[in-house]
């Protein structure tokens, strides 16, 4: 392997991660609660949700290094397509809230799987639509 193709690789996958777990810290300023201490708790609705949501922020991430000519690019494109996400998530736990009288939030938190589990899937799909885009 060529070592600048590696030296590529490892610049390109070290911006990646400093990048997710920014957008990691900024997300859980937005969470009514604290997603960690939540996790150390053995909440399992929490856990299913972040680890959801860590997964729609990576897949994001990885079709805009993929899709990127420029490191530059990938990671505006990132931070672009995490801000839409933001509020994609945002507008759908309101509508839900009015609509069908479900708090996700406050779900999660109580530890029900179910709502974690709905909540991460928000995450997931919101990614997927975002992609398709890209």
């Amino acid at each position: 392997m060529d070592l600048n193709i590696l030296i590529g690789i490892l610049v390109w996958t070290g911006a990646g991660a400093v990048l997710l777990t920014i957008l990691m810290f900024v997300d859980s300023l937005f969470t009514k609660y604290k997603d960690f201490e939540e996790v150390k708790a053995g909440n399992m609705a929490v856990t299913t949700r972040l680890v959801l949501k860590l997964l729609a922020q990576g897949y994001i991430l990885s079709v805009s290094i993929g899709t990127s000519n420029k490191l530059i690019e990938a990671l505006v494109v990132s931070i672009v397509s995490f801000l839409i996400l933001l509020i994609l998530e945002a507008l759908v736990r309101i509508l839900l809230r009015v609509w069908a009288k479900l708090d996700l939030d406050a779900g999660t938190q109580q530890g029900k799987v179910g709502y974690g589990l709905f909540a991460g899937t928000l995450h997931i799909v919101g990614a997927l639509v975002i992609t398709a885009c890209l």
